[in-house]
């Protein structure tokens, strides 16, 4: 696509850029920036109705006494157990075995400490769980621009 064609439509970035290439006038390929481009957005959209609606499901699995208030907050950011165990160097199997109620409300506060650090949140707020997911597609959609 040329420079001038680079997409400026806003959308879920919240006001961030993005670099694309492009082709200058002279025929080069050059760096553009772009607030971003509709099909993006609906993809982008789409995407985040799916991690909602995913949350939902979790939040009853987790209500029925099936998982621990840690697979919430993994699926809230994204994360599966390789991924968790890598960023907080806790064993896989740990991991897994942590994703169990019971095994979760025995945790020592290292581990708490560990996860709350890497989800941002404290402790407290790891070991509960909201009522409806606190992440809603209303969220990005407000931003916009």
């Amino acid at each position: 696509m040329k420079k001038d064609d680079v997409p400026q439509q806003g959308g879920l970035a919240a006001g961030c850029r993005e670099v694309n290439y492009a082709v200058d006038d002279d025929g080069h390929y050059t760096l553009a920036s772009s607030a971003g481009w509709e099909v993006k957005n609906v993809t982008l959209r789409q995407a985040w109705g799916t991690i909602v609606e995913r949350l939902e499901q979790e939040l009853k699995h987790i209500k029925a006494g099936h998982a621990s208030a840690l697979s919430y907050h993994m699926l809230k950011y994204q994360m599966d157990v390789p991924l968790l165990s890598q960023y907080t160097g806790i064993s896989r199997w740990r991991v897994r075995r942590h994703l169990q109620p019971k095994v979760f409300q025995r945790l020592s506060e290292k581990y708490l400490l560990r996860y709350a650090e890497l989800f941002g949140i404290s402790v407290d707020e790891l070991q509960t769980v909201p009522e409806v997911p606190d992440l809603t597609l209303e969220q990005f959609e407000d931003r916009e621009l």
